[in-house]
């Protein structure tokens, strides 16, 4: 037995219209080519599908069985069209982003919150990308968008710049350093270094500062937190380096100060990992527009 999606319309038609003549005009079809689809469908199923000598035209036991087959399958066939509709015009799709810089939650989140009003139709999840190797997930389309300030030449992938930021040092301003105008390495000798739960070559005061200069601190405790971290630096229960525009975007309290990291600064450059094709996609690139007007607007507070 072969049935067609033509054949559940058909006869979800008849059913609505009550009589062959309003469901071919419905269907657009002649009520011949309709009387000979019936003859057909009931030809390959052994059984009749109407009860014939009825006035308005009624379902059979079996005719009503494929109704409600026809009811059952038919949304889902049209919200499976609606969604390759979307996908080829780039309405809809997923975004599933892994994020290698702990603190960027803080800064995501007001992004995905505009993102969603204008893109409902596209699926958004976020995966910590400390927990698992991102580029290469990025690579095998298990992810769509890696946030990371490391980027690599890898083919078939992007890294759209989204924006500058300096990591810097805090500490309680009745700790000693904070009379510093700035900080080198050896200050963190016999120090508590806070920071987030992450690896080493992950954090900035590590990869940038300490282990190029073969200094490890007294002490290293960790938090899940920004603003954890910042009420233990208030409390001087520690030291911490954190992006500047996180420590300008929690505000916890006025009992820390920050400073430079070396007399000049250091400076950070936070990237959109993409696979190259997806940047033809309207969302991907609204995203990333998204995320660039954020990082102003954060620059600017």
């Amino acid at each position: 037995m072969h049935i067609e999606f033509r054949h559940l319309r058909t006869i979800k038609a008849i059913h609505e219209a009550g009589g062959l003549a309003r469901a071919a005009e419905q269907l657009n079809i002649t009520q011949s080519a309709l009387s000979h689809q019936i003859k057909g469908i009931e030809d390959q199923a052994g059984v009749e599908l109407f009860v014939r000598r009825s006035k308005p035209l009624k379902l059979s036991a079996a005719g009503q069985r494929l109704l409600r087959a026809a009811e059952r399958i038919l949304p889902e066939i049209e919200a499976l069209q609606a969604e390759f509709s979307g996908l080829r015009e780039g309405h809809a799709g997923r975004m599933h982003i892994a994020i290698e810089c702990h603190a960027c939650f803080e800064w995501l989140f007001p992004v995905l919150e505009q993102f969603r009003k204008t893109w409902a139709d596209v699926d958004v999840d976020i995966r910590p990308g400390l927990a698992f190797d991102a580029l290469p997930a990025l690579m095998k389309e298990e992810v769509d968008l890696v946030v990371s300030s490391d980027p690599e030449d890898l083919p078939g992938v992007t890294f759209t710049p989204l924006f500058d930021y300096q990591p810097v040092f805090v500490a309680s301003s009745q700790h000693p350093l904070a009379q510093k105008a700035w900080i080198e390495a050896e200050d963190f000798r016999g120090e508590t270094l806070i920071t987030y739960p992450v690896e080493r070559s992950r954090l900035d005061v590590f990869s940038q500062l300490l282990t190029p200069a073969k200094v490890e601190p007294a002490a290293v405790r960790q938090a899940e937190l920004t603003a954890v971290i910042l009420l233990l630096v208030a409390s001087n229960r520690g030291v911490s380096v954190l992006p500047d525009w996180v420590v300008r975007e929690v505000k916890y309290s006025s009992d820390y100060v920050t400073r430079p990291l070396t007399e000049h600064g250091i400076t950070r450059r936070l990237y959109a990992a993409t696979r190259s094709d997806d940047l033809d996609k309207p969302f991907v690139r609204d995203l990333i527009r998204l995320a660039g007007d954020e990082a102003q607007r954060m620059q600017a507070a």
